[in-house]
């Protein structure tokens, strides 16, 4: 099977890449609108993009010609919370995706608990297991269709206790849940343990 991108739409399109850049991690943010209200919804397209100072960024795309209530948050007040849910959080992470208007709260409306942030005003979920508060650093615009990656740098960490062991995130206790196509998530499943390559330190020549 062999396909031509340029005869696919944005949605097509979309449909066939979700489902190719498998699985993805989701972070599931929380912002303050005008009126104070937590807007929570979370995006698959996301990474980590810098260690120092640690940052993270997720992609946003718009609906028609309106972009979500989030990326409006975050341009307007410049804070926000990106959460890691794991598997006891799965139903009210993807019941947050749903489209409704920006003056409900999702939190409020899935029954999530929230508290406040250290650093921001931006409060974050109680119940995830790690929480980032973080600072806006940058927007970049992509594609036909615009979609914003959004780029911030992280000013407080939280996470939960037994979590940590020797500085790293012990994934099987986080049981994080990731993204495929459609409505359809998974959690980590396997994990296999490899020989840690070694690492030779490269100088560069005067």
């Amino acid at each position: 099977m062999h396909v031509d991108p340029s005869d696919l739409s944005a949605q097509q399109s979309y449909r066939l890449l979700s489902g190719i850049v498998v699985p993805r991690p989701i972070a599931w943010v929380s912002s303050l609108n005008a009126s104070g209200n937590v807007n929570l919804a979370p995006y698959s397209t996301f990474t980590f993009v810098a260690p120092k100072p640690p940052m993270v960024g997720f992609s946003a795309g718009r609906k028609g010609s309106v972009y979500k209530d989030t990326v409006h948050n975050i341009m307007s007040r410049e804070t926000y919370v990106v959460h890691i849910a794991d598997r006891s959080l799965m139903e009210p992470l993807h019941e947050s995706a749903e489209e409704v208007g920006p003056e409900v709260s999702e939190a409020e409306m899935l029954g999530l608990g929230t508290c406040a942030s250290d650093c921001i005003e931006v409060p974050r979920l109680a119940a995830a297991p790690i929480a980032m508060e973080c600072r806006l650093r940058q927007v970049l615009e992509f594609g036909d269709t615009r979609s914003r990656f959004i780029v911030g740098e992280v000013l407080r960490f939280h996470i939960r206790d037994g979590l940590v062991t020797d500085g790293k995130i012990d994934s099987a206790e986080l049981d994080p849940i990731c993204r495929l196509a459609g409505p359809n998530y998974a959690t980590l499943g396997e994990i296999r343990t490899l020989r840690a390559m070694k690492q030779t330190k490269k100088h560069s020549g005067a």
